[in-house]
């Protein structure tokens, strides 16, 4: 079998889908099934697998330039694939997987994973010009694929009713979390958590996006209801870079912070991300939708009690071992993190259901899954 995976993902930062296509391409490297596989990126070939260090200097912000030159992005959207096309024009024996929804023009088997459909169902949560550029390139991806991928049964299903597609001809694969989140002592995480003036067990925390689709206002607000005391003993700490349509939920943070119950830091380093896992007291994710929700994974690998919202994906990804609740309750979302900072029993139990629900997840798994939908690709031609 000979495959051309698009890497593009893989740059700085390192994004979910970065991650899946970094962890992907890993494994197909050492796959006896695939006899040459070839990495490409923007029109070019490459010699090996980037690094999110060696791409931190070539990443392109599709999202930043559509929200500030929609011309540029319409030369693109028209020039690009004509590029790729000429690129990829002698390779037409290879099977071509996009680990990132968007398929070229190819004349070869065509492989696309589709990780959620929110520019289509939660186009509101996208800036109006990335929404629309989105949605005419996937539609065309749409008709290009002999097959798709999904992260999870959930979009799996959603992709099928939405789009008519023929649910037979699409896979679910699910994510993993990766070696580097595990549970890790107050000494393992002393060093890391200094640098950030956070102790073990000390915080609650956010990982994700900072916008409206995370659902962080009523995170907040929510918060905001448990005692003055336990906001100060375990204060909420959000990371992740700024998305769109932020102003709101900055000038909540921000009132937040000059009461002393939440910080926000920013961007994470990868090499830091896993240890402020690790020594998180609770994970907090009241997301509104999610084709997956990976860090909702890296919190149980991470041996850290979750609390998430019931909908989407999630339901999958965290199984029984989560508490959960409807994203816009935040009664019981305030009670459920209570619970969950407090309540030593069940922290024990849900530590330990968290970890053996996780371990049913792993990169081996996902890349086997993936070799079975290129099978499939090509028996079907």
């Amino acid at each position: 079998m000979k495959v051309v995976l698009s890497v593009e993902p893989v740059r700085f930062p390192l994004t979910g889908i970065g991650r899946y296509t970094y962890e992907l391409a890993r494994r197909l490297q050492n796959s006896p099934e695939i006899t040459d596989l070839q990495f490409f990126a923007g029109r070019s070939f490459l010699p090996g697998l980037p690094s999110a260090a060696d791409a931190s200097g070539s990443g392109y912000s599709l999202k930043r330039a559509v929200q500030k030159n929609f011309l540029a992005i319409e030369a693109y959207r028209l020039l690009m694939p004509l590029l790729k096309g000429r690129a990829l024009k002698a390779h037409g024996d290879y099977l071509y997987h996009s680990p990132n929804y968007y398929l070229p023009p190819f004349k070869g088997p065509r492989i696309a994973t589709f990780h959620d459909l929110s520019p289509f169902t939660w186009s509101q949560c996208h800036a109006p010009q990335l929404a629309r550029y989105l949605q005419k390139e996937l539609r065309l991806t749409l008709k290009r694929a002999d097959r798709l991928i999904t992260d999870s049964e959930f979009t799996r299903r959603e992709l099928a009713e939405y789009f008519d597609w023929p649910i037979e001809r699409i896979d679910a694969v699910p994510l993993a979390s990766s070696p580097e989140f595990h549970p890790r002592s107050a000494v393992e995480t002393s060093e890391v958590l200094a640098r950030y003036g956070l102790t073990h067990e000390g915080y609650s925390l956010f990982a994700g996006t900072i916008e409206p689709r995370k659902n962080i206002e009523t995170l907040l607000t929510a918060y905001e209801i448990l005692p003055l005391a336990m906001r100060q003993r375990w204060p909420l700490i959000l990371a992740g870079y700024r998305g769109w349509r932020n102003d709101a939920i900055f000038a909540r943070i921000e009132s937040a912070q000059r009461q002393g119950w939440v910080r926000y830091l920013g961007f994470v380093p990868a090499e830091d991300l896993p240890i402020l896992f690790s020594g998180a007291r609770l994970f907090a994710f009241p997301s509104l939708y999610e084709g997956f929700g990976l860090p909702v994974l890296e919190s149980m690998s991470s041996g850290v009690p979750v609390v998430c919202s019931d909908n989407s994906s999630l339901l999958e990804v965290a199984g029984d071992a989560a508490l959960m609740c409807e994203a816009m309750d935040i009664e019981t979302l305030a009670k459920h993190m209570a619970q969950a900072l407090e309540d030593v029993e069940w922290r024990a139990d849900a530590r330990q259901r968290g970890l053996a629900h996780a371990d049913g997840f792993s990169w081996d798994r996902c890349t086997a899954q993936t070799l079975i939908a290129y099978r499939k690709t090509l028996e079907n031609r």
